[in-house]
């Protein structure tokens, strides 16, 4: 039982605060203050560490920078890997999961063991892992590292467990699956070509088993050389020297030709009976000039020749268009019979593999589907069509359409607010899709029973919103906003003072604020605009108000040592209270007509705006002096007030939007009044106006970009940091504005004000309505708006609020800053409330109501307001709530209405708190913030106890820094790559439920049956089945491989792991009971098979018989 100190009102004088920024009390985390304490209140803290764990759930979009794709077609999972070293698998919606080598190597190729839960990865580092698929968390069991050569092919026929490598050098090394163990047969390059060639015939290209005879390997080499090796007899049994360098080849079913593409863009076709040249070449997208050469085109990187058994084949490649088509999009081309159609892609091309019915090489193959991997999407094709259609893709690959530029993550919503987007949303959906089922279906996933709605909402740079459900760990797109469809479009040649913004994109989203409950939403674009939108179910011909704010500080905002260092921070000057000020009128003045121009021109006509999110009120700042508006860096919505505010670093203003008027447009100096803790310097006349490109804030401005720094539409400018820039911010990380911070609470502070104090503007970081107290002697809680500024100042700004529905539509809001402050160390980021008995107190909200449903006569439509007032939460407690205020250094609490500081924990002093929220957990509360440094930390509340701390996430670019955030139930996001969202939780029980959470990638399937080929076609066309691999490349036949060559490394995925991610005994059961299974199965087949072989032997025996006994008695005349 923790026991709080509260100090009633009029009982005790404020808590003085020392110069270093901490309270009398100290700064120790659990430490009370030490003033005057008459009554004690009883909070019991039920949140303990052992409650918060670190974990990644899951991951979202397209896998960055892809480079590899597989697929098993008997359990229907897809693998793609990358060049960071993931590893995502993909089932049926549900089913995904993300695995990552440690080593961090690029995937170059995957291999999957079919319908044997396991896959193999070739890394840039020249190592093999074998990975389990059998457990919901994949983990490696076994890793193969090659010392002296390069891989660069892998090959593992079906139902095989010998894995062929192929390497730089032109070799070809063979390795056990099951083991992980190099064989000692080895297919050397100077073997495979002939003596008499003089040249290497470059790395191994491609390696395949002959369909018609499994003891055959077909080996290409980069150079053009084709080898076809007798893995019995240890010889070649042909080779092709071809004048073009190979990419890729593919076979024909009955394994008697063969296709390659090369360099050239050309497919030479091959027939096994006469190699000396190829029967075939064509250049498909080739024309011939009239000197009657073709013309030049790029390389076919890869081709895959597949057979049909009611139609002609199949011939698919990627590339091979002409040079002189510049400016083409990268292409898919579909050959089926005489037919050529060609598919324009997005994005380069990375891989594509056809999807076919049988797993079995020597049999019709059947293609049905070509994914189709590229560079920032990933997309399947129907083959069973003849349009070709693209399947709907169930999994959220398109996050990144354009740039992500912000997010923000809401769990546990109104249940009816998916629906209702979704049904909106569903009737923009694009048509076309093919109908057939989609293709990747394997593994199973079901809703788990602690689930909750969960919504994710992604600001972009093309000034789109998109609304997610992100309801038990899957992603699926709900509905999409387009801000700039408010907005006229920019003529050509009008560009004016505006011509940086020509360049880059004038909507990009900077900042969302969404309430749920009232289903208002508030976007704040990187042209200093906000702009308000309400929902409704119907359409609407609306024409949307714009308001114009003009934020500019006439006093240069520099902080002086002021002459009474030791004066109490927390002032409540009643008497010296500044009215709220209008915004000055504009003068006629050249300068000033120049400033009037906003950014962007809102449209002024009536619009037709369909259902959904529609757009009422536009606010957007002005510029200052010839220079573009500073960027907004806070806001915040009440619907219950009715009242949107923002802040940069200029100032404060606040908005009715009820009454579409201006409240409030102060600088952040006349917010203080005679308050201001810091002495302030007038500006010079001679100097020049601080140029609104500087930094707003020191510390956080890192992660704003200045108004010349605008965010681009350029994918790296956007998502990448160089290394010197990531160095230069964590430089100052390591002490933001130190001169002007720490020293500006020092006693020893110089009286000589520094350059970078100079440079310093106090910006308004965070705003929060709430119900509180504004002086001490205050009874009631009333509306009021809290403040918080870049140098760690909070002010408490209270508001008169009719509180009838007609009055508040008529009579005028009022807003008169008192001049509270309370302060902290650094950038204030977070604020909010608890009740004396600890619970979070939320802030008010108006009911949603549609404004533009039919009028319903026995239903009036009135307001109806949700109010969370501390006076109403509690009354035993007795009255006054709990302040949380973090800063990127510090957290305190406070007691209102005495403004006493109860507790203060110092948060970090090498870093400082990028990101930090007061979140329910554990039907608790506590405060969960995210450093620069990489650090996640929780805190308990109201004694701000240290619970986790956990360095999980070094901050490495700007992108980490503009997304990240935290949610309620322990879960927070990120965006950990340019086109992916990586969910992690911070609780311990979402950790220990994930496995139940998580899909299950393998299931137990039969493996199809071959398909039966008659006796005397298996018997004259040769008999894949006869050849034992075991035999040539065992230990006892091969001999031992050269230890030096590769060095095995155990994986931490091994039956331990497989134990634990199993469950305990019944796990292991059900393991062994699957094991049986499949034996059985495959015992089953050899039965089958010999059977169907005795019958056939039968039948033949017969019917020899019955032609011998027909033709005995004949004389040899008679035949």
């Amino acid at each position: 039982m923790k026991k709080f100190r509260k100090v009633l009102d009029g009982l005790t004088t404020s808590s003085p605060v020392n110069p270093s920024g901490s309270p009398a009390c100290g700064s120790a985390a659990g430490t009370p203050s030490t003033a005057p304490t008459p009554r004690e209140l009883e909070i019991q803290e039920t949140l303990m560490s052992e409650h918060f764990q670190i974990c990644k759930t899951v991951r979202h979009g397209v896998p960055y920078q892809p480079t590899a794709l597989a697929f098993d077609p008997v359990q229907k999972i897809l693998a793609i890997g990358s060049r960071s070293g993931g590893v995502r698998l993909l089932g049926r919606p549900g089913v995904d999961c993300h695995c990552q080598h440690e080593s961090g190597a690029a995937v170059l190729q995957l291999q999957f063991l079919i319908n044997e839960g396991a896959l193999v990865t070739a890394c840039a580092d020249d190592t093999l892992h074998l990975w389990n698929l059998r457990q919901r968390r994949p983990a490696i069991l076994h890793s193969l590292k090659f010392n002296r050569e390069r891989i660069t092919f892998c090959h593992l026929p079906f139902q095989s467990k010998w894995l062929y490598v192929g390497t730089e050098r032109g070799n070809t090394h063979i390795v056990n699956i099951e083991s992980f163990i190099l064989s000692g047969y080895v297919i050397m390059w100077n073997k495979a070509i002939e003596l008499s060639t003089k040249t290497h015939p470059g790395p191994v290209v491609h390696l395949s088993d002959s369909p018609k005879d499994e003891g055959k390997l077909l080996i290409g080499f980069e150079s053009g050389t084709i080898v076809m090796w007798d893995l019995r007899a240890k010889r070649a049994d042909f080779r092709i020297y071809y004048d073009e360098a190979i990419h890729s080849a593919s076979w024909h079913h009955e394994g008697r030709q063969f296709m390659c593409s090369h360099s050239d863009g050309s497919l030479s076709m091959w027939n096994l009976r006469n190699t000396a040249k190829p029967f075939q070449v064509t250049f498909p997208h080739g024309k011939t000039q009239r000197d009657g050469r073709k013309e030049s085109c790029k390389p076919i990187l890869k081709v895959e020749y597949k057979t049909s058994r009611n139609s002609e084949a199949f011939v698919v490649f990627s590339g091979g268009l002409s040079y002189d088509k510049a400016g083409r999009r990268p292409t898919l081309t579909i050959m089926h019979g005489k037919a050529i159609t060609v598919l324009e892609m997005d994005y380069p091309i990375v891989d594509f593999l056809v999807l076919c019915e049988t797993p079995y090489l020597n049999e019709v193959q059947e293609p049905y589907a070509v994914v189709v991997l590229l560079e920032k999407d990933f997309v399947v094709v129907d083959l069973t069509q003849s349009s070709f259609p693209i399947f709907e893709n169930p999994y959220p690959m398109d996050i990144h359409e354009s740039p992500v530029t912000c997010t923000a993550y809401f769990a546990d919503c109104p249940p009816d607010i998916i629906p209702v987007l979704y049904s909106i949303g569903a009737k923009h959906k694009k048509t076309g899709y093919s109908l057939k089922e989609w293709p990747v279906s394997g593994g199973t996933w079901t809703v788990g029973s602690q689930t909750y709605p969960e919504i994710i909402i992604t600001g972009h740079a093309d000034g789109s919103i998109k609304f997610w459900d992100a309801t038990a760990i899957t992603l699926q797109m709900l509905y999409k906003l387009k801000t700039s469809k408010v907005f006229e479009k920019p003529k050509g040649g009008d560009v004016g003072r505006n011509a940086e913004l020509a360049e880059e994109d004038p909507y990009a989203v900077q900042m969302i604020s969404w309430c749920p409950q009232s289903r208002i939403f508030c976007v704040v674009g990187i042209s200093a605009h906000v702009i308000l939108y309400r929902f409704s179910k119907h359409d609407a011909n609306t024409t949307i108000t714009s308001l114009e704010v003009r934020l500019q500080c006439e006093i240069e905002d520099v902080i002086s040592p002021s002459d009474t260092e030791n004066t109490p921070c927390f002032s409540d000057p009643s008497g010296h209270s500044p009215q709220p000020q209008p915004p000055s009128p504009r003068s006629n003045t050249p300068d000033s007509m120049r400033d009037s121009i906003p950014c962007l021109k809102v449209k002024d006509h009536m619009i037709r705006m369909p259902p959904g999110y529609q757009a009422e009120l536009v606010v957007q700042l002005l510029g200052v002096d010839g220079d573009p508006p500073q960027q907004i860096t806070s806001l915040d919505l009440n619907s219950a007030y009715g009242l949107l505010a923002l802040g940069n670093c200029n100032g404060l203003a606040v908005v009715d939007y009820l009454q579409k008027t201006i409240l409030l447009c102060m600088s952040t100096l006349e917010l203080y009044g005679s308050a201001d803790p810091f002495q302030r310097l007038t500006r010079s006349p001679r100097k020049n106006r601080q140029s609104t490109s500087d930094f707003c804030m020191r510390g956080l401005s890192n992660f704003h970009s200045d108004s010349k720094k605008r965010i681009r539409t350029s994918y790296q400018s956007l998502t990448e940091l160089s290394d010197n820039q990531v160095s230069l911010d964590l430089e100052r990380s390591k002490s933001p504005t130190s001169e002007s911070r720490e020293n500006s609470f020092s006693r020893s502070r110089s009286s000589s004000v520094s350059s970078i104090d100079r440079e310093t503007k106090e910006a308004v970081t965070t705003l929060q309505f709430a119900e509180s107290y504004v002086r001490k002697s205050d009874t009631l809680p009333t509306p009021c708006l809290w403040v918080g500024t870049s140098l760690g100042l909070v002010l408490i700004i209270p508001m008169s609020i009719p509180t009838d529905e007609q009055e508040r539509l008529e009579d005028p809001v009022t807003v008169a800053p008192t001049g509270t402050v309370l302060m902290l160390k650094g950038s204030i980021l977070q604020i909010g409330f608890l009740d004396c008995g600890g619970v979070l107190i939320n802030s008010p909200y108006e009911v949603w109501r549609d404004q533009h449903a039919p009028d319903d006569p026995d239903r009036p439509r009135k307001r109806k307001l949700v109010n969370f007032s501390p006076s109403s939460s509690q009354e035993a407690s007795g009255d006054g709530h709990l302040a949380v205020v973090c800063s990127e250094r510090q957290a305190k609490v406070f007691f209102m209405p005495s403004q006493a500081c109860l507790y203060v924990h110092n948060i970090t002093e090498s870093s400082f708190v990028l990101r930090a929220d007061v979140v329910s957990v554990y039907n608790s509360v506590c405060l969960a913030c995210f450093c620069a440094n990489g650090h996640i930390m929780t805190l308990s509340l109201p004694s701000l106890r240290p619970l986790l701390d956990v360095s999980y996430l070094p901050l490495t670019d700007m992108r980490i820094a503009r997304t990240f955030c935290f949610t309620n139930g322990g879960q927070a996001l990120y965006l950990c790559s340019p086109t992916e969202i990586q969910r992690i939780t911070y609780s311990q029980e979402m950790c220990d439920n994930l496995q139940e959470m998580l899909g299950e990638l393998f299931t137990p399937i039969e493996t199809p049956e071959a398909q039966n080929r008659g006796f005397l076609k298996g018997f004259f066309g040769g008999n894949a089945q006869t050849f034992d691999r075991e035999e040539l490349f065992g230990e006892a036949a091969a001999g031992k491989a050269s230890r030096s060559l590769a060095q095995h490394i155990p994986g931490q995925g091994g039956m331990e792991g497989m134990k634990a991610a199993a469950g305990g005994v019944v796990g292991e059961l059900a393991r062994a009971r699957i094991a049986l299974d499949e034996r059985g199965q495959r015992l089953g087949e050899l039965e089958e098979r010999t059977a169907l072989m005795m019958t056939s032997a039968e039948t033949f025996s017969k019917h020899a018989h019955e032609l011998m006994l027909k033709c005995k008695d004949k004389k040899w005349y008679q035949f």
